[in-house]
């Protein structure tokens, strides 16, 4: 009688910690693709280069880099959050320069 229990009780502590790592980050992962959008518009209209792009990309690489890091424990500590943020912005700054530099692409 105990061992349907005691499965139960298995069962439910791999689920709980299986949610754990499956943790997102959704705000984060929405910024990430709305700045990758911004990359792609701007190669397609000539406002970037294929070596900016490439630069904002290896940029974005990092931010996603970061927040791997951040996820392999199973929990973005604010600290984290606060950190890939800031990154992000750093980021969105470097796009927006690159974009409006007056450079075009030939």
């Amino acid at each position: 009688m105990h061992k349907p229990i005691l499965a139960w009780i298995v069962i439910g502590a791999l689920t709980s910690s299986g949610l754990a790592l499956a943790q997102s980050t959704p705000r984060i992962d929405k910024r990430q693709e709305q700045q990758n959008k911004r990359i792609e518009k701007g190669v397609a209209s000539g406002q970037l280069n294929q070596k900016e792009a490439a630069r904002l990309e290896k940029g974005q690489g990092q931010v996603q880099k970061m927040e791997n890091k951040a996820l392999s424990d199973g929990k973005v500590t604010k600290h984290e959050r606060r950190r890939i943020e800031h990154t992000q912005d750093q980021q969105n700054k470097k796009i927006r320069r690159e974009r409006h530099d007056k450079q075009k692409t030939e």
